[in-house]
Parts: C-alpha cells; structure tokens; sequence
C-alpha cells in the first residue's frame, strides 16, 4: 500500500523548490530547517532541530564541503557516530539525513536499518512517515511500507530510501549498495547491537570511485565490544564520534533521568547507558556477567555428608517452538547443575518430548519436573498430567512473578534471577554453549521500573541462538521445592506411580535439609 499525493505547486514553483534542494545538497542543517514547515500545523511552538541534532548535521555538511586533497583519487566515505542516551530524538534526525540524502541529488540511494526489525516496524519507519508528511517536496516521492522513491517510474528504482532488516546469513542486500558516481546514505539506528557482519558488508560495499557516501550510526552504547564501540576506539581515527548525555539536550526527560541516577547511582552500568551515553564497563547490559558463568564452570562439586542422597533432584524442561531449537531436559540436585547431563532433542512432538520427561523422571528418581508451558509445551503439559508425572508444575514464563523483595517484570525473569544467584555457589557443565546461552542475554527495565530480559526473537535478530540450555536451568528455580511440596502433601494423585520412600514423595526424604543459596531450598 502507498501513499499518493497529487502536486500541490506550480511547474514555476518546482523549478524554484528544485534549486532550492541544489543549494541544499551540501547543507543538511540548511535543509532540514527549511524543509519542514516549522512552527505550523504540528510543528507549531518548534522552531528546528535540537542543538546536538544540528551540530550533527552541520558536521556532516562541512566534511560535504570541505575540498579534498589534489592526490586524492576517490572521495572518503563521511563516517558519523553518536552515542547517546535515551529520548534524545535519534529517529528524527534518521528521518532527517534520509529525506535530506533523497531529495537534493536525484538518484540517490538511502539505506535505513536498525538492531531489530521491531525497532524499524514501530519506531524507525513511523519516525520516516511522519517527516514525510511534513516535508516540502512530498509529492515528488512516494512511502510505502518498506521504501521512499521517485515517482518518476523510470527512476523509481535508482532514486529511493529503503528499510532493509538483517540476517548474519544473509547480508546481500548490504553487499548490494553501490551508486557509482551518485550519493549513497546508510543509516544505523539502535547501532550498538547490529552485527559485526553486517558492518563488515557495508563497509566492503562503500568502494565505489568519485562518490559521495554518508554512513552515519546511532544508538545507545550497551556494549562494550563490537563495531560501534570500535568506532570510539580503535577505528576513532576513520568515524567522527560524539556522546551525548540525555540530561543536556532540551525536551528530554530530565526527570526520568534523575529518578535513574538516583535509583542506580551516577556511575552503575544503567545510568552509564541510559542517560550518559557512555559504554558500560561490563561485556554489555549482560544479565549473567561472564566471571559468575566461568567460576561455576570450574567449580568443585559440593563435598557435603549426605548431599547426593539428601537433596531432591528437580527437571527444568524446555520444549523447542522452532526447527532450529532443542528441547531440554535439565537436571539439578541442589548446587549439582553438573554430575547428571543435559538431554537435548530436536525434531519432537509433544508426545515424545512428554515420554523422554517420563523416562528422565524413572531414571534419575526426579522429585519436581518443571515444564514450559507457553505454546507447545502445553500438550506437553496435558500429556505429563495424563501419565501422572510426579511433582509436575507447568510454568508460565509471561505469569507474575512470584518475588516481594524483587521486582520482575514476569516469571522467566524471576527464574533467571534465581540462577543468577544459585551460580555464585553452583556448579554447572563447562560447555560453550552453556556459556552462550547464561551470558547472551542482556536486560532492561520496563514502564514499571521492571527488570525485563530480552525476549528470544530479539536474541536470534543479534545472530545468537535461543537459549534453550539457560531456560531449562533456569526452570529449576521455578519455585522452592521444599515449599512445593508441603503445598502439595495431601495430593494422592500427586504421589500415584511415585513409590518408595515408605509412601512419601521422594522430593521430601526425611533426613531433608535446605543445602546452599544461604538456606534457600530451591
């Protein structure tokens, strides 16, 4: 679907407003202050781009300017990167550079993306369609969904802004953006976790002779490694960088800002993120940092009396959405994430991931099985419950958490806190993708000052793959166990096929005793 708009200008007035954009293909700043109707309409009470957006735009129109050397045989691509902190009106600047690059040289090519396609569906694209709309040349462009172009129909695949998502595994359209001779734009929004492979295409693609390229890249710095971190480091000398704290650009949320340094503290990670622009001092806004994974990794095995026959062993199960996830079968006993392996399956229906849970729960004489039971894992769920799975507990990973002296935003992030906390003292297998997945995931925090993780969609739009492993642990920690069962004592069905003990579930033998997590029976 497009958006047609019928000229609104004389043949005069066009050829007036084309020599206008001439004058203009040097000058972003003169552009975008006059190319909007500001202080009308909408933009009533704005009078221009804020003042770190116009020191942006005046820094890439004087390297547009500036006369290049008589030995150079090609032009330097015009490298920009800022980051920032947050609310500072990243995507309308993007809008900006987009419009300015498309309408003052004709057949231009612009290239706009960011770390998620979520990110250019809802925030990034929306920003490009409402400048458009304001816009004094509107209507000789058209927007759709995915692109801005010409809409001359001889140059409407020449002269033209694009949405472009991205994959590690297929980066082609990157590798596509030449324009020899003519203008290229590339635009980053949220750049700071867009793949190192994609940065590597572009850069390998912005090889055309005489022509002017403009690669300007956004984002808040939540990390630490990786490409955009590199353009303040070691490849400052190739990019123009600038950080800017979101307390000094005006129509911020300076109260917001406040209530973070006041609840993290000046110097923490978030505030360093968030509101200052500055890189984290930890790997990224990681939930699990590194050190706590490695240190359980090389962990001795607990040497306590009666540990292996005293504490309950628990499953954290975790049922595959996707082709190229697994279904996990975790098994902990106390601080012991390591003695009894993992069991990964790919390829399962529900009934055969329920039998393999069964057979896991008569081997290992599990005492609670913890079952995912968002989407699939429901009938694996229903199928448990139909064969009388004892200690079995759907979990939910969207549910409340149940925490009071915590706040999660939802159950799995309340799970994940758990482990967290458990792998200062646990151990656990020294595998790489055990690592991966315990330290892939990064946090925030939402509208309720929540802590959120990153949802798995937005992992694998980063190149990582679905933490499968990290879920099934962290299902262990669903609830305390010992508390599971005392809810659950005068269950007969709970009990039924359960036999041994004398009649009592095995989750609770009586020499039972809280073991480590300083008294916590998880």
């Amino acid at each position: 679907m497009t958006t047609t708009v019928k000229s609104p200008v004389t043949r005069d007035e066009d050829l007036a407003l084309s020599r206008f954009l001439g004058e203009c293909a040097g000058d972003p700043l003169k552009f975008v202050r006059r190319a909007y109707r500001w202080g009308k309409g909408e933009l009533a009470g704005a009078e221009g781009p804020r003042r770190w957006q116009a020191e942006v735009l005046g820094e890439i129109g004087a390297q547009l300017r500036a006369p290049r050397p008589a030995h150079a045989s090609a032009r330097l691509p015009i490298r920009i990167a800022v980051a920032s902190g947050h609310g500072i009106g990243k995507s309308a600047l993007v809008a900006w550079l987009a419009q300015w690059g498309l309408a003052t040289m004709g057949e231009s090519r612009v290239v706009v993306t960011a770390n998620t396609g979520a990110q250019l569906a809802t925030k990034t694209w929306p920003e490009m369609a409402k400048w458009y709309n304001r816009l004094i040349c509107r209507h000789w462009f058209r927007l759709g969904a995915a692109s801005l172009y010409s809409r001359a129909p001889d140059l409407r695949d020449t002269w033209r802004v694009d949405k472009l998502t991205w994959s590690e595994r297929n980066s082609e359209a990157f590798a596509g953006l030449h324009n020899a001779g003519k203008r290229i734009v590339v635009l980053y929004d949220e750049a700071s976790t867009i793949a190192d492979r994609i940065w590597e295409v572009t850069e390998g693609a912005l090889t055309d002779a005489d022509t002017e390229i403009v690669w300007v890249a956004f984002g808040n710095p939540t990390r630490n490694t990786g490409r955009f971190r590199e353009c303040f480091g070691r490849h400052r000398h190739l990019w123009t960088g600038r950080q800017i704290d979101s307390r000094t650009v005006e129509g911020a949320n300076r109260t917001l800002a406040a209530q973070w340094v006041e609840t993290w503290g000046e110097d923490s990670d978030f505030v360093r993120v968030r509101v200052r622009g500055a890189f984290p001092r930890s790997g990224s806004l990681q939930f699990i940092a590194s050190d706590v994974v490695d240190d359980a990794m090389g962990r001795d095995l607990p040497q306590a009396p009666g540990y292996t026959q005293a504490q309950p062993l628990v499953l954290g199960v975790d049922v595959a959405r996707f082709g190229d996830d697994c279904t996990v079968i975790q098994p902990r006993r106390g601080l012991d994430a390591r003695s009894l392996p993992a069991l990964s399956f790919r390829g399962l229906d529900t009934m055969q991931v329920a039998a393999r849970v069964m057979e896991a729960v008569q081997t290992w004489r599990a005492s609670a099985v913890f079952v995912d039971e968002g989407g699939v894992g429901a009938g694996v769920v229903d199928r448990l419950r139909q064969l009388r799975c004892p200690g079995l507990e759907g979990v939910n990973f969207a549910g409340r958490a149940a925490s009071e002296t915590a706040r999660y935003a939802n159950k799995r992030a309340e799970m994940w806190g758990s482990m967290r906390d458990w792998l200062r003292s646990g151990a656990i297998a020294d595998t790489a993708e055990l690592k991966a997945d315990l330290t892939g995931v990064e946090y925030g925090y939402n509208i309720r000052d929540e802590i959120q993780l990153e949802a798995k969609d937005d992992m694998k739009a980063r190149g990582l793959a679905s933490p499968d492993l990290g879920d099934a642990l962290a299902l262990t920690f669903a609830w305390p166990v010992g508390h599971l069962v005392e809810a659950r004592r005068e269950e007969p069905a709970y009990y039924a096929g359960h036999g041994g003990n004398n009649g009592k579930p095995h989750m609770m033998p009586d020499n039972w005793q809280p073991y480590g997590n300083d008294g916590d029976d998880y």
